[in-house]
């Protein structure tokens, strides 16, 4: 629901407004939002199923992943904030169409691939490229993965799930207040898990990091809703380590850790810790 003007580049970096005829024998034009990032890519590289992370999904095997630029949050701790608070001017890309990336992946099967990861920015603000790689991949009988916040409008965010295989959505917190600070808000995540849930392989990681998502109500408030969605769903546990403006914060404490893990096994059957 970003407001952008034309001229003008949107929060997420990543989208443009052109001034497009109206089509209507007048001399009118329109605003039209369009992506700046289709189809530029700033990493790719062969990675085990299980660092995106899904562990219950293709154990063992590795995917092409790959990321562009742009975020639709702005967290003062994102590790990837490198090319997820970049612009096109800000990086390095490369133009990869979606055809040709589905061939790439068609060539990594023999080492082991089984398809594309959208991850290391936000793949959902990157729409279009995605759903057209993923109706590639699919008639390849290859798989796609996202790697995402979940932070999309609905129609869109509904419009992939048919063509998307598995989903790793990084749930931030159970708080509002958090997803107001970093741009968005917590109910469309929320909403977003809950229609995943079903229609694709989903499991959630959540950063802990010290003083901001980690006290016990939040632990169990979180806990609840992922069981209110299906205990089946996997949990990572996931250590903050000093990153972007959260540079002076200390490493979560492992005591921390485990305690969420406490609270998230009385509720879900597969919960596991990240980067400890």
């Amino acid at each position: 629901m970003c407001v952008i003007h034309p001229g003008e580049t949107g929060f997420c970096c990543a989208r443009g407004v052109s001034a497009e005829s109206s089509g209507d024998n007048t001399k009118r034009t329109v605003p039209v939002v369009f992506s700046l990032s289709y189809g530029k890519l700033t990493s790719i590289a062969l990675d085990p199923i299980e660092k995106k992370p899904l562990h219950h999904f293709h154990q063992g095997s590795v995917i092409l992943s790959v990321g562009s630029f742009g975020c639709n949050l702005k967290c003062p701790w994102c590790q990837n904030h490198n090319i997820s608070m970049a612009g096109e001017g800000d990086v390095q890309t490369h133009e990869v169409t979606p055809e040709t990336l589905a061939v790439i992946a068609e060539q990594y099967v023999p080492e082991g691939n089984i398809g594309v990861a959208f991850t290391y920015n936000e793949p959902l603000i990157n729409f279009e490229y995605v759903r057209d790689t993923s109706k590639i991949l699919k008639e390849k009988g290859l798989k796609s993965v996202l790697v995402t916040n979940g932070y999309a409008n609905p129609v869109y965010f509904d419009e992939l799930l048919p063509f998307v295989d598995a989903m790793n959505i990084d749930l931030k917190g159970i708080d509002d207040d958090l997803y107001k600070q970093i741009g968005g808000d917590l109910e469309t995540v929320t909403r977003n898990i809950r229609s995943a849930a079903g229609r694709c392989h989903l499991e959630i990681t959540c950063l802990l990091i010290n003083g901001v998502n980690d006290s016990l109500r939040e632990m169990e408030e979180l806990t609840d809703f992922v069981a209110s969605v299906s205990s089946e769903i996997p949990l990572h546990i996931s250590r903050f380590f000093p990153r972007n403006k959260f540079k002076d914060k200390t490493p979560t404490s492992i005591e921390s850790m485990k305690q969420f893990e406490e609270i998230a096994r009385r509720k879900l059957k597969h919960v596991s810790l990240g980067n400890v």
